[in-house]
């Protein structure tokens, strides 16, 4: 039996904006992580997964729901507490340049992480752990001394995930770490993460929109559709048989790399922009892009239900 280590229930996070509005970045979110895997996290562009990512984090205050880590709640901490726990829970961020502070060396960026929590007596012991890190993830020693500009985009992301390991953490929280990389890049950052995760036992949750990557990378994947989770299952059973339409959408936009198969397989192809989180469509928010809508679908939000063993959806082509 899997040992659930993080709960996210009915989350929720919504943003002020002009003219008394509301953004609803995310809506009644649901889902658990459980201890060792990579929770894979996968969805177009302000479907607001990095939202979740950052309200997890307690980077951002939920509007409502629970984020549970160990059965404590995480935005009921107290600062002292939030401080300890950060020990146990780090980040990495999607842009390598700008999460980099641009006047430290690698030295200082990774040293100042260990002085604020006092991991080490000596400054001998926490250089000896910046190189130790900085060789866990593909560096050399000698990188200490230089600046952030004076690296390639796979070396600041491979800094930013040495900076998450420093404190020793249990889970990370990986925030599209690989979409502003070259393609040629992705596949060694991948294999880095995936390897750093058995080597540690780390728990992931892995953000990105790129299903391809993810699939590559994940135990179970949750598919978010304008703030919304519509789909949830093992990272193989969604590949072989997607319910939602929307993840059906998305897995046929995926090339194959055989060009008979390539040329005779259908491809879906969603009409319709994508609707505002700020007036998001009644009732089941991917009806205005669906073709198997029905009257039902503008009139009731579809209930977030398990169908087969593991495999939950919200959908009432299910009901």
């Amino acid at each position: 039996m899997a040992e659930t280590v993080l709960k996210v229930n009915q989350l929720s996070k919504h943003f002020p904006v002009a003219r008394k509005q509301t953004l609803q970045a995310v809506n009644d979110v649901t889902f658990d992580v459980n201890k060792g895997e990579i929770f894979g996290l996968v969805g177009e562009s302000g479907c607001g997964k990095s939202t979740i990512g950052r309200t997890i984090m307690g980077l951002y205050n939920k509007t409502s729901g629970q984020v549970l880590y160990d059965g404590e709640d995480i935005h009921a901490f107290t600062e002292k507490e939030r401080f300890k726990f950060l020990r146990k829970m780090q980040m990495i961020f999607q842009d390598p340049y700008m999460s980099l502070n641009p006047r430290f060396t690698v030295r200082e960026i990774l040293a100042d992480v260990m002085d604020v929590h006092r991991l080490y007596n000596s400054k001998k012991d926490v250089l000896d752990k910046t190189h130790e890190l900085l060789e866990e993830v593909g560096l050399s020693r000698d990188h200490v001394s230089r600046y952030p500009h004076e690296f390639s985009g796979g070396q600041r992301q491979r800094i930013g995930i040495a900076r998450s390991l420093a404190l020793k953490p249990e889970f990370i929280i990986a925030d599209e770490p690989i979409s502003a990389l070259d393609v040629s890049v992705q596949a060694q950052v991948n294999n880095l993460l995936k390897r750093l995760q058995e080597e540690k036992n780390l728990t992931f949750i892995f953000i990105a929109h790129d299903l391809s990557m993810v699939k590559q990378i994940s135990d179970r994947i949750g598919v978010m559709y304008l703030g919304n989770l519509v789909e949830l299952t093992k990272s193989n059973e969604l590949y072989r048989s997607p319910l939602h339409p929307y993840t059906q959408a998305l897995l046929s936009a995926i090339p194959i790399p055989d060009p008979d198969i390539e040329e005779v397989r259908e491809r879906i192809i969603l009409q319709g922009d994508l609707p505002s989180p700020i007036n998001p469509p009644s009732g089941c928010v991917f009806r205005t892009r669906c073709q198997h809508a029905m009257a039902i679908c503008s009139e009731v939000k579809p209930e977030w239900k398990e169908i087969e063993n593991d495999h939950f959806v919200a959908c009432h082509l299910y009901n």
